[in-house]
């Protein structure tokens, strides 16, 4: 006999004799309904047990959480609310579960309560459809670039090098925690450490990607990064996944081009394909907001939200001329603004960037130009020696949620800037190579999967985008 997925059954076009399925029970009503669920689809399947020739000791373990194998027909159903239903001719227990202790009661929990029991929790309905959506969109990244051409490229998770000049990062060792050796002016010396040098877990694959750029034309990544941020916010996570394309020969226009066409492909496909997750989380954020206060409350749903980014072309506006409008936005004159922008040269916070989308121009926007004080070192210098070549995209709900820039190819400028910001050439002595031989115009960006994953679910903070979040203070699991 057969194995089915409960999604295969729910989406059978006829009654079928003799299935076998399997999964974990979420309910089991007056010792006859179990409402059972495999993961496969947000839905449950109803398994009819004949309980009065069923013995009362295997009744008594069909509880919440346990693990059964259903054997009977599928049938229409008799009851509201379904089309299919299981006839059970013989049920196995294939794990106990002690209903006392299960956490994941049919009944509502908060998501602090869930984190605590990371888990345990992709067995609610809410985690399943989260991590459906989350794989459908990774997939949707590979295809994506796969179809076009790129090649993926597996850039080091062990790194000497800090590619966004931040500082944050975690340092990666196997000296001893105490007493290490040092050196004569009493540092650590990295030189007996196993890698001969300091080195760290990576912030960004870009500059190792670049290199690849430069011989095979078009390349991406996609792999876990790491920040020792101290950040404890809704929208930062010690670890996460990025996804970072590098093509010779574009320029930021071109870059531009790239990110809005992949975007927009990457959350159309989710949306043809997690209809039902979308639809049930779009009814979860809308149940969330209609609690908030009606000044907190979005604007949009969650299936707008998706529409419109697919709807609407993005709009691209310079840095300088976007300072213009927050200057002389009623936010800013009204002091509502937690940051004040009072002058060229601030950095954007999300609340400037969701004014910017959701109130000014109403529809996704690309910030282009930003002044080079504020931006890395590698981006390109602009001719007015004040700006680089980079560029944001800003969604409505989340604001940024792609960085990314033209290169700087010329190595002179690129060695004055490396110089300016104190780092040591020689550690970088293989990513100026690229600009001494055959060096040419190139771009790309970053996406923070995390975000991406944020925003096409609707959910409110992203340690519950990611299986196991990796926060200050936690590395739980």
């Amino acid at each position: 006999m057969k194995t089915y997925k409960v999604k295969d059954l729910l989406n059978s076009t006829k009654p079928i004799d003799d299935v076998i399925v399997k999964g974990w029970v979420r309910t089991f009503r007056n010792n006859q309904f179990i409402a059972l669920n495999d993961g496969s689809i947000l839905h449950n399947i109803q398994c009819v047990v004949d309980f009065e020739n069923t013995p009362a000791e295997t009744l008594k373990r069909i509880t919440t959480g346990a693990a059964v194998a259903v054997k009977g027909n599928l049938a229409e159903s008799q009851g509201a609310g379904q089309k299919y239903e299981v006839k059970v001719t013989e049920l196995q227990i294939l794990g106990d579960s002690d209903a006392e202790k299960f956490p994941m009661q049919p009944k509502k929990h908060s998501l602090e309560f869930l984190r605590e029991n990371a888990h345990l929790r992709v067995r609610t309905n809410v985690f399943g459809a989260v991590m459906r959506v989350r794989s459908v969109l990774s997939f949707a990244i590979h295809q994506y670039f796969q179809e076009r051409g790129f090649v993926y490229v597996n850039t080091p998770i062990i790194t000497g090098s800090d590619a966004e000049g931040a500082g944050e990062m975690f340092r990666v060792t196997a000296l001893p925690a105490q007493n290490p050796p040092l050196t004569e002016d009493g540092k650590v010396d990295y030189k007996q450490d196993f890698f001969g040098k300091e080195t760290n877990l990576t912030v960004s694959g870009q500059l190792e990607g670049e290199t690849f750029a430069m011989a095979l034309g078009q390349i991406y990544t996609f792999g876990p990064t790491f920040r020792a941020e101290n950040s404890n916010t809704s929208r930062h996570l010690a670890e996460f996944w990025m996804v970072e394309p590098e093509v010779a020969f574009n320029d930021l226009d071109a870059n531009m081009d790239l990110a809005e066409d992949f975007i927009q492909y990457v959350i159309k496909y989710a949306v043809e394909r997690c209809a039902d997750d979308l639809k049930f989380l779009d009814q979860r954020l809308f149940d969330e907001e209609k609690s908030k206060p009606q000044a907190e409350r979005s604007e949009l749903g969650l299936l707008e939200k998706l529409n419109f980014v697919l709807e609407n072309n993005f709009k691209r506006v310079s840095y300088t001329e976007a300072i213009d409008i927050l200057k002389n936005s009623k936010p800013n004159k009204n002091k509502k603004f937690s940051y004040i922008i009072d002058e060229w040269g601030a950095d954007l916070q999300s609340e400037h960037e969701r004014y910017l989308v959701e109130k000014h121009f109403k529809c996704p926007v690309i910030l282009f130009d930003y002044p080079a004080k504020i931006k890395a070192f590698y981006m390109r210098l602009n001719d007015d020696k004040k700006t680089v070549r980079a560029m944001d995209i800003l969604f409505p709900g989340i604001g940024e949620i792609v960085g990314g820039s033209e290169r700087e190819e010329r190595l002179d400028v690129l060695q004055e800037k490396i110089a300016e910001l104190g780092i040591d050439e020689k550690e970088l002595w293989w990513y100026l190579d690229t600009r001494r031989f055959g060096t040419a115009t190139h771009a790309g960006f970053g996406l923070g999967f995390e975000r991406l994953v944020l925003f096409v679910t609707g959910m409110t903070n992203i340690r519950d985008v990611i299986p196991f979040p990796r926060t200050p203070q936690n590395a739980e699991f």
